[in-house]
């Protein structure tokens, strides 16, 4: 017989709540509140992504969501598969389902009535304060919903004579054990990867990315990297590299309103741009930074629709050229507004803080403000992990003071 499972429905990687704008690392949920309560309270935790294996995946997931002993689904930023499984779920089973969610943004009114798990995310990472407290609340109300056998199931509850279908065990445990083999695969390919990312090793993270490709065609967290390391490896050549990336990311720019996806296809044509001093590629990273940053004024996003902006000043003329010009500004403008309300509020860690203080110091640097580009310079630096961290930010003062020229020495 397997161990009790748990079957955790829940989005991947960065997930952006369009209603609230935030944008959440809910691999951050799971790794750092889900699945250590789970398993401390005696179960195996399963993730829907780890049920991968697309010759399988419906009768998978089925299985799963009325087979597994208990079920968490988290509904962060209102993920319509998360939303579409815990309905499945519910119908299945009248007992044994926990609902999550982050505190940003409205409950959907056919959930209001569900009680709901509530914790605080920061965007990139959780406090260690709200860490500690969600483990220890969500561990007591998995013992009270193993002890208890309520009903959870709005279905059930008003339904009182409604019986849950049967399928067999044997069934059950053959999955299972296909599904443990290709997680702990998966999980060793994700981990070289960002391994080989640390070191700025990017053809060898490329590599890696393409495995967990073949494992997980679809995903687009992993689509989104790969395009990422392979246009920062320059091989077999800088231009090669870029005209690979683009044609990756292409796979999942349309329709997205991803601003990670607008950030990383903007970056690819930026520097295409700069290697073919094509103008067209300028106006689509422009068209890219631009919505990235439209989405939830990301300043990531911002920053570069800024750059861009000047750019494309530096090369127009008339009422074109000063429009760009005073857009640039205006970005830069909202972005600082922005972050500096983030750095002096009562947040004690600030969401991917090491890029907050490169960007303000970036902006600072534009606008010719010394005295503030070097403080945030100095913040950025005691947070730099990798290489090619430090080397993005350096390059983007040295276009910026070849294109504006601030009075600010490097």
């Amino acid at each position: 017989m397997v161990n009790k499972i748990c079957f955790v429905i829940m989005g991947f990687h960065e997930k952006t709540d369009y209603e609230s704008g935030k944008t959440f690392d809910l691999d951050k949920t799971y790794e750092n509140i889900i699945k250590p309560v789970v398993e401390e309270c005696g179960y195996t935790c399963i993730r829907a992504d780890e049920v991968y294996d697309s010759g399988i995946i419906d009768k998978s997931m089925y299985t799963l969501l009325y087979r597994a002993e208990l079920v968490i689904a988290d509904i962060s930023t209102y993920n319509p598969n998360a939303v579409y499984e815990l309905g499945i779920r519910h119908a299945l089973r009248p007992f044994s389902t926990i609902v999550m969610k982050e505190s940003s943004g409205r409950i959907p009114f056919d959930l209001n009535h569900t009680r709901t798990f509530i914790y605080k995310h920061l965007g990139k990472d959780i406090g260690f304060s709200e860490v500690d407290r969600c483990r220890r609340d969500l561990e007591a109300l998995i013992q009270k919903v193993e002890t208890a056998k309520e009903i959870d199931s709005p279905l059930y509850e008003y339904l009182s004579e409604l019986s849950p279908p049967i399928i067999p065990e044997h069934q059950y445990e053959k999955l299972i054990a296909s599904l443990s083999e290709k997680e702990n695969e998966l999980y060793a390919i994700k981990e070289n990867a960002m391994l080989y990312r640390r070191k700025s090793n990017f053809i060898q993270a490329s590599k890696e990315w393409e495995k967990a490709l073949k494992l997980k065609p679809d995903d687009t967290y992993f689509i989104q990297q790969l395009a990422l390391c392979t246009y920062k490896s320059e091989s077999p050549s800088v231009l090669a590299a870029l005209i690979e990336s683009k044609a990756i990311i292409s796979k999942i720019l349309p329709n997205s309103n991803d601003p990670e996806t607008m950030g990383i296809a903007g970056a690819i044509h930026k520097n295409l741009y700069y290697e073919t001093v094509d103008n067209q590629f300028l106006d689509l990273a422009i068209n890219y930074y631009k919505k990235g940053f439209s989405i939830r004024v990301d300043y990531y996003n911002g920053e570069n629709y800024a750059l861009c902006c000047d750019v494309k000043s530096s090369i127009s003329d008339g009422k074109e050229k000063i429009y760009y010009s005073i857009e640039a500004d205006k970005v830069r403008n909202t972005i600082i507004e922005n972050l500096l309300n983030l750095v002096s509020g009562e947040i004690k860690q600030l969401p991917d803080e090491m890029w907050v203080y490169a960007t303000l110091s970036n902006c600072y640097f534009a606008i010719g403000n010394k005295d503030k580009y070097l403080k945030y310079k100095l913040e950025f630096e005691e947070r730099v992990e990798e290489k090619w961290q430090l080397e993005s930010f350096n390059n983007s003062l040295k276009q910026l003071k070849n294109i504006r020229k601030p009075s600010i020495t490097l």
